[in-house]
């Protein structure tokens, strides 16, 4: 990882409902693609690995050190770039059920496994929430919290991660059309009101039920949209600041987006 965490990336991607392999692929698609941006961390959506599928929660829980995952790991080591993926993971408390969660690989070879804190209405019939209030990966220059989904529709969420010391809140979410003017307003408010820069990763299709809205985005600091997808599809939404080191405080002049449109990067179900 160089000195300053400069360039972001939200990659909006598709699953193929429980195919993890098929999804490690789909995934591997955006980060070379990701590399060759200069992406230094790259997020993908909630659930990524296998989709949101509640049925298969219990039956995909995955573990940082799982063979199928290995591809994801090495990727993270020769790119230099950190991957923050979903999946089903261990619950919290052992014997609950499983939790929702993002695993963050890192270019030294760690691994970091955040849960997600809030589960929405009707989820806890198939998932246990974390425990953790926040939690920040203190990269240079912009310390970042994670997010799933729903954590980002309790204002709390982002309050807690930025008296934490975050100045960039990520999250991985499902969201659907339906959602997408509440759920975005929440996090174009916490840019505003709270002083963060906000990565959103959502779905670039249907997973679960869901008619997932796309528009992956990035606000700076003040809620100034800085990019976002325009629709649904594959992409990675990347967001830059510039190379004036202007401090966690620095506004939307200091960043500039880009969305690269990848209609190849597409999973393949297993027969």
């Amino acid at each position: 990882m160089p000195q300053l965490l400069r360039t972001v990336a939200a990659a909006q991607s598709i699953s193929v409902p429980g195919d993890v392999p098929a999804n490690v692929q789909v995934h591997l698609a955006l980060v070379h693609a990701a590399a060759s941006e200069g992406v230094q961390l790259l997020v993908f959506p909630e659930l990524s690995l296998t989709g949101y599928e509640p049925d298969l929660l219990a039956v995909r829980v995955l573990g940082a050190d799982d063979a199928v995952l290995a591809p994801l790991r090495d990727a993270a080591r020769a790119t230099g770039m950190a991957l923050v993926v979903g999946a089903p993971v261990s619950p919290w408390v052992a014997g609950e059920k499983p939790a929702i969660g993002a695993w963050a690989f890192y270019p030294d070879g760690r691994a970091t496994l955040y849960r997600k804190r809030y589960l929405h209405a009707g989820e806890e019939a198939f998932a246990s929430a974390g425990a953790e209030d926040f939690q920040v990966v203190p990269f240079p220059g912009q310390p970042t919290a994670w997010a799933v989904c729903a954590d980002a529709t309790h204002p709390a969420h982002a309050r807690d991660a930025r008296q934490g010391g975050a100045a960039l809140y990520a999250c991985g979410s499902v969201i659907s059309d339906g959602s997408y003017a509440r759920e975005s307003g929440q996090l174009q408010s916490d840019a505003a009101d709270l002083g963060l820069a906000v990565l959103l990763a959502n779905h670039g299709g249907p997973t679960g039920g869901y008619a997932c809205a796309g528009r992956s985005a990035f606000w700076a600091p003040g809620g100034e949209c800085v990019v976002a997808a325009p629709g649904t599809g594959t992409c990675l939404v990347i967001a830059s600041r510039d190379g004036h080191d202007r401090g966690e405080e620095a506004g939307s002049a200091a960043w500039q987006g880009r969305v690269i449109d990848l209609p190849g990067a597409t999973g393949v179900a297993r027969q």
